[in-house]
């Protein structure tokens, strides 16, 4: 009898053993990926009025603003883009930037070729913000649905201003090839690890995000917030169609970033000096 009691307390051991380590993997498996996030600068715009960016600046003053996008790289094999800056000619010999190069190129100094960028979270359609999507051939777009469906139809038609005719034919013709998911909505885990939050009206449903790392959760505002300036003095972004509502999305973001220093504005070069620097133009947000 005492045989068999020890073979079943064996058995049962083991058993308890079994489960443990599936509780462990489950766990792991739940466990969103931690990603490496990059603040990557293509080009400069010199010279550039700081009332168009915060509402009631002193007209006089000029900033040399940063025209950056954002890396998110992860353990799961994910290369995430969050906006995609501008290529076509027309733009540049408008806007005429400084120091320019392709995002696609300033990306590939971080490390990720073009083709290699698996997904692009685009905050919002305005030109400097979608313009390159067509840099990146492999990666699947994310959008809000109501950003989409207010701003092209189904022809590829712009039907707002925001977006400009060009790209609202792109918008169309990626949402056509099938590369386009629309977005339903506010705090949208679209990725693991990667939320997405409807913002402050900047466009008709611009979104942000908030980002799991090691450092904890990184706040890629975009045109949410466009300088510092904006947070450091409760400010709303000039160009919103809502000031009530931009604001409102400067202090929820203080409650999804870990920290205040982790949120990052869309424009301010302040972002070049506050973080460290992995390459020309690169810096890791931590």
């Amino acid at each position: 009898m005492r045989r068999f009691a020890s073979l079943a307390s064996l058995a049962s051991l083991a058993s308890l053993a079994s489960l443990a380590c599936s509780s462990v993997a489950r766990s792991q498996s739940a466990t969103p990926a931690a990603y490496d996030v990059y603040a990557v600068r293509y080009a400069t715009l010199p010279g550039f009025r700081v009332a168009s960016l915060i509402a009631g600046a002193d007209t006089s003053r000029r900033l040399d603003i940063a025209m950056m996008v954002w890396l998110i790289r992860g353990p799961n094999g994910r290369n995430v883009l969050l906006d995609a800056g501008f290529h076509r000619p027309d733009l540049i010999q408008r806007w005429k930037p400084a120091d320019y190069v392709e995002p696609s190129a300033a990306v590939a100094r971080a490390g990720v070729r073009p083709e290699e960028v698996t997904d692009l979270i685009v905050s919002h359609v305005h030109w400097d913000h979608f313009d390159g999507a067509d840099l990146f051939p492999n990666a699947k777009i994310w959008i809000q649905r109501d950003e989409y469906e207010h701003h092209v139809d189904s022809t590829g038609k712009s039907l707002d201003r925001a977006l400009d005719a060009a790209d609202a034919q792109m918008l169309a013709r990626l949402y056509r090839a099938g590369r386009v998911a629309l977005v339903d909505g506010d705090a949208r885990e679209i990725i693991p690890g990667i939320t997405v939050y409807i913002g402050g009206k900047h466009t008709f449903q611009s979104q942000y995000a908030g980002v799991r790392t090691a450092s904890g959760t990184v706040v890629l505002a975009s045109d949410n917030v466009y300088l510092y300036e904006n947070l450091d003095k409760h400010l709303p972004i000039a160009q919103t169609l809502d000031r009530a509502s931009n604001l409102r999305a400067q202090e929820r973001m203080l409650t999804i970033a870990s920290s205040p220093r982790l949120i990052v504005p869309g424009h301010d070069p302040a972002v070049f000096d506050r973080f460290p620097t992995i390459a020309p133009g690169i810096v890791r947000i931590r």
